[in-house]
């Protein structure tokens, strides 16, 4: 169906895809920070009022406005609240206030990475860094809110627009004869292409009037390592895969601990009638069919 959108962080990772794979005749507005800043209570009330009050079509907000800086949170802890946090609530009680639908995109660091199986939407929440507990506390706030909204949480995002994973790789495949890359951390990989799509089949979804569960995983389909999507990504750049090497974590610190395990269940996505994201494989051939240039840089 068509739909009236608001994205804040429009100029971001996903908001840009958001904007760019919006149905035929939707009502985008995908303002980025510096239009749209979440941290300015006054900003977003008014915008989203603003919103409500223009759409000639079924309005949906879809929040893609974070702070992803993993490392810089554990030292920029109060500025990672406000962004992952109070932003989220703020925009929620206005979305309550005005009757419209809220997805807010949340993260696999929710929870601890100590599981051996797929973490379910239902799982206990655990996040070991900042990062983690200001999007755990944003999911809270959503979902208190008392908005109709929904939590969507992905992982390992990576795509044409800003600094990603696959980019990383594909820079040090020309600068470097070796990479080493974690082979002691599981997750999976998910193409923005592939993710915008399912946040709008669930937009789609929200303005009819469905009722799906409040808590959904949107990531691509099955798992693997750091060091074989990094092989994937050689592969796909026509590199020698067998130039990626495996490391350890432990050999590697960082200022924010990684989940050592962050799969997640899609069974609430496909139960709820949307359709699940293809395999990461499939998905990261795709991305270099469709947007090789972008990734080489």
């Amino acid at each position: 169906m068509s739909l009236a959108l608001l994205v804040p962080g429009g100029t971001g990772q996903l908001g840009r895809e958001l904007a760019a794979s919006a149905p035929v005749g939707a009502e985008v507005h995908a303002p980025g920070s510096a239009e749209l800043d979440v941290t300015n209570v006054g900003a977003v009330v008014e915008a989203v009022k603003t919103f409500a009050g223009t759409a000639t079509l079924p309005p949906v907000v879809v929040n893609a406005a974070a702070y992803t800086a993993v490392d810089a949170a554990e030292s920029d802890a109060g500025r990672a609240f406000t962004v992952n946090a109070d932003g989220p609530r703020v925009l929620a009680a206005a979305c309550s206030a005005h009757g419209v639908p809220l997805i807010h995109v949340s993260t696999d660091y929710v929870f601890p990475g100590d599981a051996d199986s797929p973490y379910r939407t239902d799982a206990e929440l655990g996040p070991r860094c900042v990062y983690g507990v200001t999007k755990a506390a944003g999911e809270d706030a959503v979902l208190r809110s008392g908005a109709r909204a929904w939590v969507v949480r992905t992982a390992w995002v990576y795509g044409a627009h800003g600094a990603n994973f696959v980019k990383t790789m594909a820079r040090l495949s020309t600068t470097d004869d070796t990479v080493s890359v974690v082979d002691d951390q599981c997750g999976s990989p998910t193409w923005t292409r592939d993710l915008a799509a399912g946040l709008l089949e669930l937009a789609g979804l929200v303005a009819g009037g469905k009722e799906p569960p409040p808590v959904l995983h949107a990531t691509g389909g099955g798992e693997t390592t750091w060091y074989e999507f990094a092989r994937a990504v050689f592969t796909e750049l026509g590199a020698d895969p067998a130039r990626v090497r495996p490391g350890r974590t432990e050999d590697r610190p960082r200022p924010a601990p990684r989940p050592a395990y962050s799969v997640l269940s899609g069974e609430e996505w496909r139960s709820a009638g949307l359709t699940p994201l293809r395999s990461w494989r499939e998905a990261l051939a795709a991305a270099f069919a469709e947007d090789g240039d972008a990734f080489r840089g």
